[in-house]
């Protein structure tokens, strides 16, 4: 028979799922992308120790949830804005095999979303080059990751006023998926693919 938990064990949990539930509304409300800053700012709000603290996954999860249920039509106008400049972005840059992730391929974005591309070159610099020709003015983010799968440069720009972030890879990054803040695998899509998503939804929508 197994043991049954203690009360310090439902103590640790419910503390653990109160400060994930914090750090989901510091990440949506005030775009905080750093989830152990958003953890330890969390336990300090709730007057907690900065231990037993929970995990990328189980904030995640808490901000999944927040999203869904705080959801408006705001956010509903500025996922389809998101999604025409996808295609209209992933279009321009198909020379360098796009893909799309994130908030526009999850519908659960917010005010702080980006519209978030994957794409794959030989250098960063070919992107760079691509861009400048295409009269499109855009900025370095810096690459905070590191290891065989950091990309080699991260760019920021604009289409049709929504943010766009584009990840540069060298082409055998491609092979090779992505993980969210979580760890889980990050679902990412060609262009193809995602029109075929948004015409389904369209069709059950109607």
């Amino acid at each position: 028979m197994p043991a049954r938990p203690n009360s310090t064990d439902n103590v640790i949990g419910n503390l653990r799922r109160s400060i994930a539930a914090q750090a989901a509304r510091l990440i949506a409300e005030e775009g905080i992308d750093d989830y152990a800053f958003a953890k330890r700012k969390a336990a300090r709000q709730l007057g907690v120790p900065e231990r037993d603290l929970p995990s990328n996954a189980e904030v995640e999860e808490e901000l999944a949830a927040w999203r869904r249920l705080y959801r408006d039509a705001d956010d509903d106008e500025r996922l389809s804005r998101m999604r025409a400049a996808a295609i209209i972005t992933m279009r321009m840059l198909a020379p360098f095999r796009p893909y799309v992730t994130g908030a526009v391929v999850d519908g659960l974005g917010d005010a702080f979303s980006e519209l978030v591309l994957e794409v794959f070159a030989d250098s960063a610099k070919d992107v760079e080059i691509f861009l400048l020709g295409k009269d499109v003015p855009y900025e370095h983010r810096e690459v905070r990751s590191t290891g065989h799968d950091a990309p080699e440069a991260i760019l920021e720009f604009e289409c049709d006023d929504v943010p766009v972030k584009l990840y540069i890879y060298d082409h055998v990054a491609e092979r090779s998926p992505r993980r969210s803040h979580a760890g889980t695998i990050q679902e990412r899509m060609r262009l193809e693919a995602f029109e075929a998503m948004l015409n389904s939804t369209a069709d059950v929508a109607d």
